[in-house]
């Protein structure tokens, strides 16, 4: 269902255009009632659709303001003292994506209440991103709605009732797709210093992680079972899965984790 509303979005860098492109690629909202504010309006800031041309676009933050009912904030965290927007005695509802800017500095910020702190990625783009979300007390169930259809527009969205959850979401799910990349990189160097040409070994651990993925996000089984299920087969997989279980690997990759949530909360 098309939105009824106009949106904007503060920010034209990799996350905000994915996020702009996800929105009219799924035909949720009509480009004419898109706004993007961005310190440019060059070309190379312009996002890459047919109609592009009928999205409005400003270098002055506050014009989404008093122009959009719902302002998603896409800028980079340090940037975010330079937003120069005002929605007091507005009907404007804010979403920040913003790592680390938490719900308070986002209200004193827009000099607004009705907040909402959310996490996404440029997943976006290909309606794949998952978007968890959450709410300052001022807002609405009306508001409620309208975020969650933003944010499944673009993917699969939850929303949380523990602020500091956007943090762990922050660094789980945000880096898209680096921890994943870093693992099939890792399989791509065992399988090239085995012998296997370099763009076969590509072909095939993407091939893997793709389905992976699919067959992953289409299973009710949750992914532990999955491990559980090739261990109790008791195969090849399960001598690989043996291993690395008997290894450091999951401290690592908790302590990796761990580093990118501090980092989260650091950038705020």
């Amino acid at each position: 269902m098309r939105a009824e509303f106009c949106l904007g979005i503060i920010g034209a860098g990799q996350l905000g255009r994915a996020i702009a492109q996800g929105l009219l690629s799924s035909q949720f909202i009509a480009p004419e009632q898109l706004w993007i504010s961005s310190r440019s309006l060059r070309s190379d800031n312009a996002l890459s659709l047919a109609d592009s041309q009928k999205v409005h676009r400003t270098i002055r933050n506050q014009d989404l303001i008093e122009h959009c009912d719902m302002v998603i904030v896409a800028v980079p965290p340090h940037l975010s003292s330079t937003l120069a927007i005002n929605a007091a005695d507005t009907d404007c509802l804010i979403i920040s994506v913003m790592a680390g800017v938490t719900l308070a500095q986002l209200q004193q910020l827009s000099n607004n209440r009705r907040v909402v702190r959310a996490m996404s990625s440029p997943a976006a783009e290909k309606g794949l991103a998952y978007s968890p979300w959450f709410a300052s007390e001022a807002i609405t169930d009306t508001d409620r709605l309208a975020v969650r259809r933003v944010f499944e527009a673009i993917g699969q969205t939850d929303e949380v009732f523990d602020e500091a959850q956007i943090d762990q979401f922050t660094a789980l799910i945000g880096p898209v797709p680096g921890f994943v990349a870093y693992y099939a990189d890792c399989m791509v160097q065992y399988a090239v210093n085995n012998g296997i040409e370099a763009p076969i070994a590509e072909r095939a651990v993407r091939q893997l992680f793709h389905a992976s993925g699919v067959l992953l996000a289409e299973s009710e089984a949750s992914p532990k079972a999955h491990v559980d299920a090739m261990v109790d087969y008791n195969g090849t997989t399960a001598a690989g899965l043996k291993s690395m279980q008997a290894s450091p690997l999951s401290a690592s990759i908790n302590d990796g984790l761990k580093a990118a949530f501090d980092k989260a909360r650091e950038i705020g």
